[in-house]
């Protein structure tokens, strides 16, 4: 039985255990329907192809790492989400899921 958790964030809303899942079903359908305006759809149709996407995942990483470096907290927590973002655009673009990166860490445990 999956039971899903909620942490209270800043401002009362709530995000849920499942927010890498509700993200990367998000990931999936731009990059499925392709909208006007969406900066998720942009980086599928890039004229520099996977190429667009690795770059933004090595300078997420050196953000993070600086951020790391200086030890501003508040600074790894949102670089940290801009490469998981990344990383989720990279797994889509391979047609790799969730389930995929979970089965090679579960494998790794």
């Amino acid at each position: 039985m999956h039971v899903q958790y909620e942490t209270r964030i800043q401002g009362g809303a709530f995000v849920t255990e499942d927010i890498l899942d509700e993200l990367f079903a998000i990931i999936e359908d731009r990059k499925e329907t392709l909208p006007d305006g969406s900066y998720t759809a942009s980086l599928f149709t890039h004229e520099k192809g996977d190429n667009a996407v690795l770059e933004k995942l090595g300078e997420e990483t050196t953000e993070l790492v600086l951020a790391a470096k200086d030890e501003n907290t508040d600074e790894i927590a949102a670089e940290s989400a801009d490469l998981v973002y990344h990383l989720l655009v990279l797994l889509s673009m391979y047609d790799l899921t969730l389930d995929d990166l979970r089965a090679e860490l579960e494998h790794r445990r």
